[in-house]
């Protein structure tokens, strides 16, 4: 039974009991209590799948629409290529930025292929590699975030999954360049920070942003895994949550019903956004940006009761 229906016996019940004489307040403000509730669940959890939809636009998807002359480069130089975690050359009206992201596919074979956005140690490594050169050729880094989170197989943890992810967090936020950071999907605990450190973070409208999944919530800290659309709710993890708290700089608008619907009309507003942003970064000293950058890291989690 949806909501609306149940808010409609509400009303229904409301009236017999006036009607009866019964004094059944208590009774019907729990109930109320329980529906807003679960209306609040419904409205987090359909981000949720909107963040997950299979058809929303990944990361090389907004690339074609936004840059020109996308030229990708392989490999960290140490092990091997990732293909979760892309990154590359391009302009952007005219001027040269480096782009790093994170890589879904569409079909089963891709992925496979892209173990679902899910990076190992060499596809971080290899950002930080790319993110370097942008900063030695003074090249703004634009990020694309779009993960449940890093690979937790055993390979990957052999090869030092979290001390590549805990060095992007420190060389990122030193960086000497401009970096501008968009979460376009899920931006999924350590996974989406080794490449979500920024000037400047913006989130798509339907995009989620949190430190687990609601399944991982559910199951850990409520015991019961069907319990994820609670878990969602409880996370604060939507972009107008993220805004709220100063985790992010701006919420970019979708088309009605998710990017699916028009990727056209994201790609816009998410040029728009990087136009206005890197003029205004690339008029900064390294100095500064790095200041303000280190400035905004140690406010997040301080909170004012």
């Amino acid at each position: 039974m949806n909501t609306e229906i149940i808010r409609q016996k509400l009303d229904e019940l409301k009236q017999i009991a006036k009607e009866s004489g019964i004094d059944i307040g208590r009774e019907i403000e729990v109930l109320e209590t329980k529906v807003r509730e679960d209306s609040e669940n419904e409205t987090v959890w359909r981000r949720v799948e909107l963040a997950r939809h299979p058809d929303r636009p990944n990361a090389l998807d907004y690339i074609e629409r936004i840059f020109d002359g996308f030229i990708e480069l392989h490999g960290d130089r140490t092990y091997g290529d990732d293909p979760a975690i892309i990154g590359g050359l391009a302009f952007f009206e005219g001027r040269p930025v480096t782009i790093i992201a994170n890589q879904k596919g569409r079909t089963l074979k891709e992925n496979m292929f892209r173990n679902h956005g899910m990076g190992n140690p060499e596809g971080y490594r290899k950002a930080l590699r790319l993110a370097k050169q942008a900063e030695k050729f003074r090249r703004p880094v634009i990020t694309f975030v779009d993960t449940a989170g890093a690979f937790p197989g055993i390979g990957a943890e052999e090869r030092g999954i979290g001390e590549a992810i805990a060095r992007n967090l420190r060389d990122f936020s030193q960086l000497r360049t401009p970096v501008i950071c968009i979460i376009i999907g899920e931006g999924g605990s350590g996974g989406a920070l080794g490449i979500g450190i920024g000037d400047k973070i913006y989130m798509l409208e339907n995009a989620i942003y949190s430190v687990i999944s609601p399944e991982g919530f559910a199951s850990i800290l409520l015991h019961d895994s069907t319990k994820a659309k609670e878990a969602a709710a409880m996370l604060r993890m939507t972009s107008l949550d993220l805004l709220q708290f100063g985790i992010i700089n701006g919420v970019i608008a979708e088309a009605s019903g998710g990017a699916q619907n028009d990727p056209a009309f994201s790609a816009a507003r998410i040029r728009d956004v990087l136009k206005r942003e890197l003029d205004h970064l690339c008029a900064c000293s390294p100095a500064v940006l790095v200041r303000y950058r280190n400035q905004k890291i140690r406010k997040f989690g301080h909170w004012n009761d």
